[in-house]
């Protein structure tokens, strides 16, 4: 059977193919620790699992609307009406399987053969290859001061072209953990003014896990609410409530898109699964206090795994404002050399880690910078101990020959 050029040049998830590995050697008796994927260890919400159980008690197994049901659209548009201060109603959200389907399901409906997407890098290891898919054309753009990793307007208006369509924006960030301030918002907003051809699909998925003071990352319809209509707003349960095998993600944005969105979605996965969605509007309803009080356990870890890995030589952290990854650098070990292995890529730190030290993560190549690690915290913090140990080991062992 002859492959398609599309399925030739399609990659594997990089971290989801490292977090196999990871359980391979776990399975063959290695003491390995992943920091490498991205979900919460904590479980869902006990009373998120009840309402699963009992909507599956109740028969809700068939199949559902291919854009979710009406009270699970209505919570949401609700939702993020109060958090955005701007106005949605049910008919402008879409549900679907999973926050990352959303994504694709949001670039295959807006994207023609040769479109443009920006990309701020770095970035979220599958957005280039969903641009490819919708066959559009991914445009990666760095910041210009550096170790920013928050491009501004002049960055993206030096990207842009007639063929320029969409902007991707992820605030809290993955891999980085880096949030946009609200000047820096203004910032780009006056970018999409400037260049009123392009969409933004606001990736979201971490907006509530952020460690300020305030509960929710800072938001481009914060400062920018008309552009409402140039905005896809996306979002899901998977990060904010521990629910990443559930599968359960929704949009927010023009009826047309929404409805494109619904259409392309009924004619893939079908649909959310119907208990899967009373789940998730028990998560909505009830889930603040359950997650604020992770937020807290994740900045404390956040706090004890940077203080750790800061005294370790060779790495440099960049504290993160949200979300639950540290994005380290590790040029100060490139060039070395671990065993028979001289580290010249953060590919290579990190089979070297993986193979030396147990320790499973991602390398920041993956996501457009070479030269550094995308590490999860959400772990308990006597792992995060062991793993600063196997750090400091690793390190230790080094050599320059």
């Amino acid at each position: 059977m002859i492959l398609s050029k599309r399925a030739q040049q399609l990659k594997p998830s990089p971290t989801l193919a490292i977090a196999a590995k990871a359980r391979q050697l776990r399975e063959q008796g290695h003491d390995v620790i992943s920091l490498s994927v991205g979900e919460p260890d904590w479980d869902s919400f006990d009373f998120v699992k009840e309402a699963g159980i009992e909507a599956i008690r109740r028969g809700e197994t068939k199949y559902s609307s291919a854009n979710g049901s009406l009270p699970l659209r209505q919570a949401i548009a609700d939702k993020t009406a109060r958090q955005l201060s701007v106005t949605y109603g049910a008919d402008e959200v879409t549900v679907s399987a999973g926050a990352k389907f959303i994504l694709f399901s949001a670039l295959q409906v807006l994207c023609d053969p040769g479109d443009e997407v920006l990309i701020p890098v770095p970035y979220w290891v599958s957005y280039p290859v969903m641009v490819e898919l919708a066959g559009g054309r991914p445009l990666l753009v760095r910041s210009a001061m550096a170790d920013h990793f928050k491009p501004g307007s002049k960055d993206l208006a030096a990207q842009t072209s007639d063929r320029t369509k969409i902007l991707i924006l992820n605030s809290p960030s993955n891999p980085s953990g880096l949030v946009y301030s609200r000047q820096e918002l203004e910032d780009v907003a006056q970018f999409l003014r400037e260049h009123p051809q392009v969409v933004t699909i606001c990736d979201d998925i971490y907006n509530e896990l952020v460690f300020g003071s305030e509960p929710l990352a800072p938001h481009l319809l914060h400062v920018a609410p008309d552009l409402k209509d140039r905005v896809i707003v996306v979002n899901g349960a998977s990060k904010t409530y521990a629910m990443t095998g559930w599968r359960l993600g929704w949009a927010l944005g023009p009826k047309a898109v929404i409805s494109a969105m619904s259409n392309y979605q009924s004619q893939s996965v079908s649909c959310a699964s119907p208990f899967t969605q009373t789940a998730g509007l028990a998560a909505l309803q009830k889930g603040a206090a359950e997650v604020l009080e992770k937020v807290s356990a994740l900045k404390k870890r956040r706090d004890f795994f940077v203080e750790g890995l800061s005294r370790i030589n060779g790495l440099k952290v960049i504290p993160p404002e949200g979300a639950f990854y540290l994005w380290v650098d590790i040029r100060g070990w490139l060039g070395k050399v671990s065993g028979n292995l001289r580290l010249s890529s953060s590919a290579d730190v990190a089979t070297a880690l993986l193979d030396q030290a147990n320790l499973a993560v991602v390398p920041g190549a993956e996501s457009g910078v070479e030269g550094y690690l995308r590490l999860s915290f959400a772990l308990s913090e006597a792992t995060l101990a062991k793993a600063i140990e196997r750090f400091s080991t690793f390190t230790a062992n080094l050599t320059t020959t």
